[in-house]
């Protein structure tokens, strides 16, 4: 990346090297272009601040011009990808030339490290099998510990890629020894609530361990916090397709073994089906490093696909509520589901956020979100409402309808805000930045949620 060196008025050449710094990341972001393509660009938009100001303009009014003059990203990309129609197919090939020992280097260290978690994963699953444990008898075990055979892997290879610190290192063993506590310590009988609770809430806290790795030495910063929220689309997007080939690997596996009177179905089931699992944790990982860019444009994509459709699945959900008078029923399915949906529409504000230009004005779009947020804010307002109602008659207090009431809170508070938020920016009085920022910091809130459940409520429901 170039150094400024042109003219810089009184008014901060920091500010427009920060203005330059964030056009270039969503340069980048975009996918098309590499880093050699970014340079042009950024060498090009300089040069035209450099005339600006030199015309007169002040910086900050040089650079909004200058970004104004070179037109859409969109059309940029498009036109490096008629230059360069090759790259996108290069990307997609796993190894090979890189074009540059030194990156081609580090891609082969990252393989290796990759394929040495993904093995320690797949040990993982089967070291309880040597103490007799098996998934048939022993199902509640695994479904509390299968993010503890995998996660840590996960987190220990983007640990060794960011190079943490010890500091860093240590938190993160702390944390997962943490859990592992706390999933198999306390005295919880099959049929208990509180298994289930657990089972929810420790893959979540787990999951925002692996933030931690992933940013590092950077934990505190809006950008990187917004980095990891990508990386968790774009893993899950891999982790669903490497899912489903494997179910049809699974599939064409049993079936034509049968059809020579060989059932392989323990081997699916005991081998294949839970190692490929915890597998595909670290390789879906380790895929996104290697290949940012590639899907990353799929989930602004389909951002822009289901806002609509869940904008009108809640209204219309809402107007049936309204029509028909009829409460919402807080068993624990449905808990489960409405909570899953008001994740599904953060998950998509999100991913709209973290694709957004910047420095674009409020459009329809917008609106839209607005109107989703409103609309799941509504739905959070009534499922409150029941629950509170439930937990206060005659059927008391449980583990799940404290736990989704909790959960309900949080979201309650980030949806409220979100929505003030949107408003002000389609009103032109709060800068997109805020929403960014205050999406990014709440992180934080859902991890002490999450581990307060998976901690606290267990003794306190006294291992219901």
């Amino acid at each position: 990346m170039t150094v400024y060196d042109g003219p810089h008025e009184h008014e901060g050449p920091r500010e427009l090297e920060a203005q330059v710094t964030q056009w270039r990341q969503y340069v980048l972001r975009r996918g098309t272009l590499s880093p050699a393509d970014a340079d042009e660009l950024e060498d090009h938009l300089r040069g035209s601040v450099d005339a600006l100001v030199a015309a007169g303009l002040s910086a900050d009014e040089a650079f909004l011009v200058a970004v104004k003059r070179m037109g859409s990203l969109d059309e940029l990309s498009r036109e490096f990808a008629r230059e360069h129609s090759e790259r996108l197919w290069k990307q997609l090939v796993l190894t090979g030339d890189s074009g540059a020992s030194d990156a081609g280097t580090r891609s082969r260290r990252d393989l290796w490290a990759m394929l040495g978690a993904a093995a320690g994963a797949v040990a993982s699953v089967k070291v309880p099998a040597l103490f007799g444990l098996t998934f048939d008898g022993d199902g509640s075990f695994y479904t509390r510990n299968f993010t503890l055979f995998a996660l840590p892997w996960l987190a220990a290879f983007l640990a060794w890629r960011r190079r943490a610190r010890p500091a860093v290192v240590v938190a993160l063993v702390a944390l997962f020894v943490l859990g592992a506590l706390a999933a198999n310590v306390y005295p919880l009988a099959g049929d208990s609530q509180s298994i289930v609770v657990t089972s929810v809430h420790l893959p979540i806290a787990l999951w925002l361990v692996v933030g931690l790795a992933y940013v590092a030495d950077d934990w505190r910063s809006t950008r990187r916090r917004m980095d990891f929220i990508r990386f968790t689309g774009e893993w899950f997007i891999y982790f669903v397709l490497m899912a489903l080939g494997g179910g049809v690997l699974a599939a064409f596996l049993f079936n034509t073994f049968a059809a020579i009177g060989i059932v392989p179905e323990a081997f699916v089931s005991q081998w294949l089906l839970p190692c490929g699992a915890a597998a595909a944790v670290v390789v879906a990982g380790w895929l996104v490093e290697a290949k940012q860019s590639v899907v990353e444009n799929i989930a602004p994509v389909l951002t822009r696909l289901f806002t609509p459709l869940f904008t009108a699945a809640l209204l219309a959900f809402l107007v049936a509520v309204v029509w028909t008078s009829h409460g919402i029923d807080v068993e624990r399915e449905a808990l489960i589901l409405f909570d899953l949906l008001l994740v599904v529409v953060l998950g998509l504000l999100l991913y709209s956020l973290s694709a957004r230009d910047p420095l674009a004005p409020p459009g329809a779009f917008d609106k839209l979100q607005l109107a989703l947020v409103l609309s799941a804010l509504a739905i959070d307002l009534l499922v409150l409402f029941e629950i509170t109602g439930r937990i206060t008659d005659d059927y008391g207090g449980t583990p799940n309808r404290a736990a989704a009431l909790g959960e309900n809170v949080v979201l309650l508070v980030n949806l409220a805000w979100s929505a003030w938020l949107l408003l002000s920016f389609v009103r032109r009085r709060t800068p997109f930045a805020a929403l960014e920022r205050w999406q990014t910091g709440y992180l934080p809130v859902y991890a002490a949620w999450a581990w307060i459940v998976v901690l606290a409520f267990p003794p306190l429901f006294r291992y219901a």
